[in-house]
């Protein structure tokens, strides 16, 4: 542990240098010689070749975060892509850019240390940036059931705020019927499936935490394959009873069943949350044991897709990370781009964005209004022809506006160069700024609720404003 008075030269002498250096070595006399390194990233990097048990890149950029000054120096060694021995992600460059507005603790055994990843290339799952939380908090806190690490610490603070708060309360149940869930795998099947579950969890676990943009290091191993195991087994189960076809047996009914005593359709919506998730291919690995004992030769993307009511929209070859991956691949999916084509969106230098007339002025000048595909409202398809605006309808029910944040969240930290999504809604606020051009879209059936009739609710409700997240 770095001790206040020491600097980081100090720190990465005394680990990786040689002993008989004298001491108070500053970073910058420690590199200037030709035998070390002349930057701070490749300095860095070397560092983490040593393969150190107990030293991560994030408990040493934590410590390095003492003023303004040098975490801005870090960051531009990030963006250079420097400071690590293997290329980093373009995604997760972004998303260093957007963490830094928020000021984190240096302590790395603190819960929501910024952090990079020590394998990027397979970091998929972030926090929030302030900047984006800040509109609609609401919309990324998980109403019901916490899963994985970046939500671990308020399971403990459920255990002080139950009383008073009812989405605490919520939690707290939750964490008991994920108990229960595997002690009765344990009552039907044995122990061997749940030694399995925690074996594969075992052997993973450097994989999942680095599917994590922010250190995980604050939880030790042990009570991290015990939050993995705890959540992975919930998840299984109730995406065995929401979305398989599967006849179950006495025992396994009311093993599965349990999930009946919940309310099903928020423990969806809280499973899409940008925060609230776990790799993907780590459920299909524990799936595959499993499927052996509740005999069954549907797969995890199976059962994933039924529950999701996904059935058909997705493509067998497209690949996803986790769940809101999914919903973002299932919106990409309707565009039909091909590989070359999201590679050249990639490489394509950014744009100004342009200004466009709203709805009703389009109207007036001639623009004729189609909506098309009528069958598929997850659809981001829009053409312009000969005068003519071609768009699928724009539903908005209870969980819209959560869904919609938490893809953008993933486009701006995770996919900065093909932000479909977040492009689809920016198109949607130039058009409504108006009663007007809600009631415009409304007749051409372009927009459409179940929630609110009034005039003023409407265009409250449809403003796409309303789901702008700093593009």
């Amino acid at each position: 542990m770095i001790q206040s008075s020491e600097s980081l030269g100090m720190v990465m002498k005394r680990e990786y240098i040689k002993d008989d250096e004298s001491p108070g070595t500053t970073l910058t006399e420690m590199f200037k010689d030709k035998e070390h390194h002349k930057s701070l990233g490749t300095a860095l990097g070397e560092i983490l070749k040593h393969n150190e048990p107990s030293t991560s890149l994030s408990t040493v950029l934590g410590e390095m975060f003492k003023n303004n000054e040098e975490k801005e120096h870090i960051f531009s060694d990030l963006e250079r892509g420097t400071m690590l021995t293997r290329p980093m992600g373009e995604g997760y460059i972004q998303y260093l850019r957007l963490s830094k507005e928020t000021t984190q603790p240096a302590d790395s055994k603190i819960p929501g240390l910024w952090s990079s990843s020590v394998r990027p290339e397979f970091c998929c799952i972030y926090r929030v940036p302030d900047r984006l939380r800040k509109v609609n908090p609401e919309a990324y806190t998980p109403q019901m059931l916490l899963i994985g690490p970046l939500h671990h610490s308020k399971k403990a603070e459920a255990l002080k705020r139950y009383k008073t708060d009812l989405r605490y309360l919520n939690y707290l149940n939750m964490e008991l019927h994920k108990k229960k869930c595997l002690d009765s795998i344990a009552d039907i099947y044995g122990d061997q499936p749940v030694k399995e579950f925690r074996r594969i969890i075992e052997i993973n676990e450097k994989f999942i935490r680095d599917s994590y943009a922010e250190s995980t290091i604050w939880i030790n191993t042990k009570d991290f394959v015990e939050m993995i195991l705890h959540d992975s087994v919930f998840i299984l189960l109730f995406f065995i009873q929401t979305g398989s076809t599967l006849n179950f047996n006495k025992k396994e009914d009311i093993l599965f069943n349990q999930s009946r005593l919940i309310n099903a359709t928020a423990i969806l919506e809280d499973l899409i949350l940008l925060e609230n998730q776990l790799p993907y291919a780590l459920l299909e690995k524990l799936f595959e044991p499993f499927s052996s004992n509740v005999n069954t030769k549907e797969t995890f993307r199976d059962i994933t897709l039924r529950a999701f009511r996904f059935e058909g929209k997705i493509k067998e070859e497209v690949r996803f990370q986790h769940f809101t991956d999914l919903f973002r691949c299932v919106r990409v999916s309707t565009l039909s781009l091909t590989e070359e084509q999201i590679n050249i969106a990639k490489n394509e230098p950014p744009k100004s964005r342009k200004i466009m007339y709203n709805a009703d002025k389009l109207d007036s000048a001639g623009v004729n209004f189609v909506n098309v595909d009528e069958e598929n409202d997850l659809s981001l398809v829009i053409t312009f022809k000969d005068g003519i605006l071609k768009m699928p309808c724009f539903t908005v029910e209870d969980n819209t506006e959560r869904v919609v944040r938490n893809l953008m969240a993933l486009e701006q930290c995770h996919y900065p160069r093909t932000t479909f999504v977040c492009d689809y809604i920016s198109f949607l606020d130039f058009l409504i700024n108006t009663d007007q051009d809600v009631d415009l879209l409304a007749k051409k059936e372009l927009v459409r609720t179940s929630r609110i009739s009034d005039r003023n609710g409407k265009q409250a409700m449809f403003r796409a404003r309303g789901f702008r997240i700093s593009l």
